[in-house]
């Protein structure tokens, strides 16, 4: 019997846990990365009053009589005046520069005429006008960030401004892959008849690399029982993960399902998607194993539909939906009911706003082209038959995924 996809992907969800353990970031390294305990603030911000504006700091209440007050010194950002202002004075500020003691407001500079030492206001301003306070952006023990948040590039400027230069994160999840095949070849190697280059490797490579993991490339494996059995020890005793491409069959020459079933608790699936049948998850002592079909195109969704959100899980991201759209399908398309099938297609939204998509030709899941030229997938209901053009289907587009 065949599972759905999404039985398969909540079975492989409530398997995996979450890494617990920590290490220390300084800010630049923590983008992206995972906050292992909640910050808060440990001074306050700002830390003094200054101005909002490029003017003049005054005391409001000299206003009333309308007289000239007189410039009696500057305060600049790092550079505060020193004194303090008296009745019937004012200093020049700039935005940023503390606001000195006896002053209460700051006008701006364009509604003020200087002659000489002294300024007249043309309008006045509000008691208290442009003047920021100790604290108006944070004070001191205030949750500031929330242990479990994806770290930001507004959350490190944040970080920053608390004179934080250090945080503890969440260990990234190790990741091991390899290719498995007697037929694979290296880039550079002489095809023989039979033969073909390994692409999986790569394109697992540059999936992994989204998702800010420790990656571990174990090669192509040969298909002998001591080659697979290594592989596999080295991987169990340093990653979290390990990723295979083919060789998930059953077959009497399949060396990765007989050292799987020797090492290992693995299950081996049946899912009812289109690319991507079969597929072995389970564990190798504190690994996790994922092993994909063999076609390059039924890794990459494989991969996208059931390994990306277990990655995110252990690297303790809350597993995010995919991002759905409803489009109008421009070409007639083929499906057997089934297995939900996600083909590849080209979308873009017409002068009306509306999403239209077009297949990117055949479909086979060995024609890895039809991915490189695709921006998303159709994703086509199981019970679903042939599609004519002009139908309303649903698209995953790639962006960010890729």
């Amino acid at each position: 019997m065949m599972l759905s996809l999404e039985q398969a992907q909540v079975r492989i969800l409530d398997s995996i846990p979450v890494l617990q353990a920590t290490e220390r970031a300084s800010l630049w390294q923590a983008q992206g990365r995972i906050l292992a305990q909640t910050v808060t603030a440990p001074l306050d911000v700002p830390p003094h009053r200054n101005s909002a504006m490029d003017g003049y700091a005054l005391r409001h209440a000299d206003l009333a009589s309308n007289q000239p007050l007189r410039v009696v010194g500057s305060s600049f950002a790092g550079h505060p005046f020193a004194g303090a202002v008296q009745a019937g004075e004012c200093i020049r500020i700039m935005t940023g520069a503390t606001v000195p003691e006896g002053a209460d407001t700051v006008v701006m500079q364009e509604h003020v005429q200087r002659d000489g030492e002294h300024i007249q206001l043309s309008t006045l301003p509000k008691a208290g006008a442009n003047v920021r306070h100790p604290g108006e952006d944070m004070r001191v023990g205030d949750t500031v960030l929330e242990a479990g948040r994806k770290l930001n590039a507004a959350d490190l400027g944040l970080l920053a401004s608390l004179g934080i230069g250090e945080v503890d994160v969440l260990r990234r999840p190790r990741v091991a892959f390899c290719s498995t095949g007697d037929e694979l070849k290296s880039i550079g190697e002489t095809l023989q008849p039979g033969d073909i280059y390994d692409s999986n490797r790569y394109t697992l490579y540059g999936l992994l690399q989204k998702l800010d993991v420790e990656i571990i490339d174990l090669g192509m494996i040969r298909d002998t029982p001591e080659a697979v059995e290594h592989a596999f020890q080295q991987a169990s005793q340093s990653a979290d993960v390990l990723i295979t491409s083919g060789g998930v069959s059953v077959g009497e020459a399949d060396h990765v399902a007989q050292t799987l079933q020797r090492l290992g608790q693995v299950n081996f699936w049946k899912i009812a998607v289109k690319p991507g049948k079969p597929l072995a998850f389970g564990t190798l002592g504190d690994c996790f194993f994922f092993g994909l079909p063999g076609n390059p195109v039924a890794v990459m969704a494989t991969f996208l539909l059931l390994v990306r959100p277990a990655i995110l899980k252990m690297r303790g991201e809350s597993v995010p939906l995919v991002p759905e759209y409803s489009a109008i399908c421009d070409s007639k398309l083929k499906k057997a009911p089934g297995r939900k099938d996600y083909q590849r297609g080209i979308c873009q939204r017409d002068t009306n706003g509306q999403w239209r998509v077009a297949s990117t030709g055949g479909q086979g899941s060995h024609i890895l082209r039809s991915m490189s030229q695709a921006n998303c997938f159709i994703a086509l209901p199981l019970e679903w038959g042939d599609v004519e053009a002009g139908t309303a289907v649903t698209i995953v587009p790639f962006e960010g995924l890729l």
